[in-house]
């Protein structure tokens, strides 16, 4: 008889034995061909989508085609399933990420959890690095087999970021994001170069990407951010409160530099001398901060979560720009 996993977010790890997975609310209307993705990630897709074509794959005793919508409480009987050559599971990321990570948890409830990331670590796994954020929590946390990101920081911008628990807190959070934007409150922190005139701004230029770039265009995408002075840092640098109104690759730092004001240390939009000042006095990464986030919740209550100034903003304050 074919082992059955009660709990669908199991990792189904490859070996010789047939199995069932029974399909909870979590997973209901998903395609079958991308929770099986996700499942199986030893398993090459196109192995997966070979047994569902010859009936060999069933869900509920009956063969389906790509694109099936799952329902609660559908079995999906599995074959015995071989991993392919170079796909084992990865492996365990560097100790030295997880001791930077493993405290960094701000709020955890049933939904979410958003942790105060450090600048310098990625959110993911990419080319130049061997993991990120997603990686490590899901070593730590290998009781939430669904932990996704629910967006994305720069590698060198530090602060809040949310991973949800579940599919349907992700696809909610990313609904938002893509539809409603204008619902979650993005609060940034950034130090910038120059006296910053007092009072609120609400900066609009759309922006392109171009190369390794993007740049106020007219042909460009809606970005909207609005800035008010936090803090005067003598008259060579400003704290500003930073909310984004949209959410566009590079938009804060973009908007911050059109307006003669580039953030810290930005190696790429910045003013080289104010780096260089910035740098001599200890400062060193990006000095962006997302520092508060109000979400609204599907049951009508509000997530509000803050992570304060990082400790190495406070040491670069104290010696003075």
């Amino acid at each position: 008889m074919p082992g059955v996993f009660q709990h669908p977010a199991a990792e189904v790890r490859s070996d010789s034995q047939a199995r069932t997975i029974v399909i909870d609310g979590e997973h209901a209307g998903r395609r079958i061909e991308k929770f099986l993705r996700t499942r199986l990630k030893t398993v090459p897709a196109g192995q997966l989508f070979r047994l569902m074509r010859k009936g060999h794959l069933r869900v509920n005793g009956k063969k389906v085609q790509e694109g099936y919508r799952l329902a609660e409480n559908d079995k999906i009987t599995l074959p015995a399933l071989h991993a392919a050559p170079g796909r084992e599971p990865a492996p365990d990321v560097p100790e030295y990420l997880v001791k930077r990570l493993r405290n960094t948890v701000v709020h955890e409830d049933q939904d979410v959890l958003v942790i105060d990331k450090p600048a310098g670590i990625a959110v993911h796994q990419g080319t130049d690095n061997p993991a990120g954020v997603i990686e490590v929590f899901r070593q730590l946390r290998p009781e939430l087999p669904d932990l996704e990101l629910t967006h994305r920081l720069d590698r060198d911008t530090s602060g809040l970021l949310v991973l949800a628990k579940t599919p349907s807190m992700l696809r909610y959070l990313h609904e938002l994001l893509r539809d409603r934007e204008d619902e979650i409150e993005r609060h940034y922190l950034a130090l910038v170069a120059g006296h910053w005139k007092q009072g609120i701004e609400s900066i609009h230029a759309p922006l392109l990407r171009r190369a390794d770039k993007v740049v106020v265009d007219p042909h460009g995408q809606r970005a909207e951010t609005r800035v008010e002075v936090r803090q005067r840092v003598g008259q060579r640098a400003t704290i500003l409160d930073v909310q984004l109104m949209t959410g566009r690759k590079h938009q804060i730092r973009v908007h911050l530099q059109s307006q003669g004001h580039p953030i810290a240390c930005d190696d790429r939009y910045g003013f080289a001398k104010f780096n260089r000042r910035v740098e001599q006095l200890g400062g060193r990464g990006l000095f962006l901060h997302a520092t508060k986030l109000v979400i609204p919740k599907p049951d009508g209550q509000e997530l509000v979560v803050e992570a304060p100034m990082p400790q190495r903003w406070k040491q670069l304050l104290k010696a003075g720009l």
